[in-house]
């Protein structure tokens, strides 16, 4: 994003962390080949309705991925099930084949994956469906055919809107705003700011957009952009970056600013990179979605397939605890739901 620069800042982060395989009641090695009896795995798939169900996040040690799992680990113990999460130390395409290799031939109930690549891991996946081991991908996904269900965060026309009615209200509904974005190619970011110019045509017409720059998803570049949309539009009220690493960089510009408390940041970004400026006030509100929340409807969803309830077809239903009932839409994509939104009064409740 930068919601792949929320993966790829967090991976780069956590990849210097050694790594161990973290599991429900223990921890061990990160080895695939261990045994899953410390993890509790064992013998499962459809026809035993087995509820061993394993995460594999893009790597471990990663506080975003530790948050969602923290959901499906809680997920799984209230439906009385036994959670594992194993992972490779790296987020490279193909460090999780062996992973699912090993749950594969351990026949787990089901593999709950944040792919690192669409295509390298399909393979591997296909077999341990054929194997009776149900296929769940969360954050980022597969390529269809090789999984029985993704559970999506949010849609592109969610984390449009989050994003304009966030600024909206902290700006009065009314003045001048920028957007400040990853690269002008980066196609997710392109295709939310055609749908946020949109809602602002449509529903906000006292709100004028003045431009879009890119900070290229640097720091330091996008740290120059904000200074630079200051400077040149001395009536701004607010800027909308829809990049973890440009909004971090402009809440740092304008927290030593004196536009501090003139000028409205908000966007999508992650509670311990945007702690700080919530807490002095240059931010009052950010979005993005709850990856703890996203863990447990992964975990919820894989215990429905795994007992025959859903599926994955477009039209199955199914409970998922305090979250109440999805269903399951085309492409056999579950939505989690609108962006989350933090502020002073939760930012403390996250820790990723």
């Amino acid at each position: 994003m930068k919601l792949m620069s929320l993966s790829g800042k967090l991976i780069a982060a956590a990849a210097a962390i050694s790594l161990g395989l973290t599991a429900c009641g223990g921890t061990t090695p990160a080895n695939p080949t261990d045994s899953p009896a410390a993890t509790g795995g064992g013998g499962g798939g459809e026809a035993s309705g087995d509820l061993s169900i394993t995460f594999l996040p893009k790597n471990l040690g990663n506080p975003y991925f530790d948050t969602s799992s923290k959901g499906g680990k809680a997920a799984v113990e209230e439906f009385k099930g036994t959670f594992a999460e194993v992972g490779p130390a790296s987020a490279t395409p193909d460090a999780q084949v062996s992973y699912i290799n090993t749950l594969t031939q351990q026949q787990v109930g089901a593999i709950v994956v944040s792919a690192n690549d669409p295509q390298a891991i399909c393979d591997a996946l296909n077999e341990a469906r054929d194997a009776g081991t149900k296929v769940v991908t969360f954050d980022s996904d597969t390529n269809p055919e090789c999984r029985d269900l993704f559970v999506s965060q949010a849609d592109a026309a969610g984390i449009a809107k989050v994003q304009v009615d966030m600024i909206a209200e902290q700006i009065g509904d009314a003045g001048e705003i920028a957007i400040l974005s990853a690269s002008a190619n980066a196609t997710n970011q392109n295709a939310w700011i055609d749908l946020m110019k949109k809602d602002l045509a449509d529903n906000h017409p006292n709100i004028k957009m003045v431009e879009v720059v890119y900070g290229d998803d640097d720091d330091q570049t996008s740290f120059d952009k904000t200074a630079a949309l200051i400077q040149t539009y001395p009536e701004l009220k607010g800027i909308v970056s829809p990049t973890t690493v440009g909004i971090a960089a402009a809440a740092r510009y304008l927290s030593t600013s004196s536009a501090k408390g003139k000028v409205a940041i908000t966007g999508l970004g992650t509670p311990n990179q945007m702690r700080e400026y919530v807490k002095d006030g240059t931010v009052k509100e950010f979005a993005l979605w709850n990856p703890e929340d996203l863990g447990y409807l992964s975990a919820f969803a894989a215990k429905n397939l795994i007992d025959g309830t859903i599926k994955g077809a477009e039209g199955d239903s199914f409970e998922a605890g305090k979250l109440g009932k999805f269903t399951v839409g085309a492409d056999s994509v579950v939505l989690l739901g609108d962006p989350y939104r933090f502020n002073a009064d939760n930012i403390d409740d996250f820790d990723f």
